[in-house]
């Protein structure tokens, strides 16, 4: 029997405020579908036997007394890291905290709790033949481009269009080599496969999940409860 090789870590980014929920309590700490939104994908992800660590990253004023929920998990492939002013400082800093044998790096957002494993293991397998590999959704609404008073200026396109969504899987080497430019030359993407396809390295989309949604409203909470009900 082969036994399975723990190089892959994990960074849950969980360092934002949450501010558009509404409430006054971060979002990444409220409860969906059953339990707090980041433990859904701490325990996710520990449920792998190739995951070495999961890091997750939280805001600087609960990294140092984090909520007792977090540690309902394998406290042995466990780390809080600090989280930064912007998603690129709190990326960096999960990749310090991670263990060098971890060969394979899955970057995934806490606001999307529900996603499926079977994405996790394709992002992963595709990291593994050297390229970056992320979770997206082809495009299929008609998309227009509006000015700044919402009025129509074009329809654009959406042939060949995805819309990214994590978890964003990467050899290790390359998302290192990334985020560490990007902070030296003050670069910045609204995802990680952004610095890679910025600095040339190649990445390929991975079919992902509705079910994977983020959460960034106050309905979408609803929203994840109904989707949490349904089997893909």
């Amino acid at each position: 029997m082969t036994e399975t090789m723990q190089d892959v870590g994990v960074v849950i980014v969980a360092g934002g405020t949450g501010t558009r929920t509404g409430s006054n309590e971060l979002k990444q700490f409220r409860w969906v579908a059953g339990k707090p939104m980041l433990l859904h994908s701490v325990q996710l992800f520990q449920q792998r036997a190739d995951v070495c660590m999961v890091v997750a990253v939280i805001p600087k004023a609960y990294a140092g007394d984090p909520p007792p929920w977090l540690f309902q998990s394998d406290l042995s492939r466990l780390l809080i890291g600090v989280g930064g002013n912007q998603r690129g400082n709190s990326v960096r800093s999960g990749l310090d905290d991670l263990p060098a044998e971890a060969r394979i790096v899955v970057i995934h957002d806490a606001a999307r709790p529900l996603v499926l494993d079977a994405t996790i293991d394709a992002v992963i397998a595709a990291a593994r033949n050297g390229t970056g590999a992320i979770a997206a959704l082809p495009e299929v609404d008609t998309l227009k481009r509006v000015d700044a008073n919402g009025r129509v200026i074009e329809t654009v396109e959406r042939t060949g269009l995805w819309r990214a969504q994590t978890p964003q899987a990467f050899p290790r080497e390359m998302i290192d080599d990334v985020t560490r430019r990007a902070n030296r030359e003050g670069i910045s993407g609204t995802d990680d496969a952004a610095l890679c396809e910025h600095y040339g390295y190649p990445v390929v989309v991975i079919p992902g999940s509705e079910r994977a949604m983020k959460i960034t409203t106050e309905a979408d909470f609803a929203r994840a409860e109904a989707l949490s009900m349904l089997t893909e």
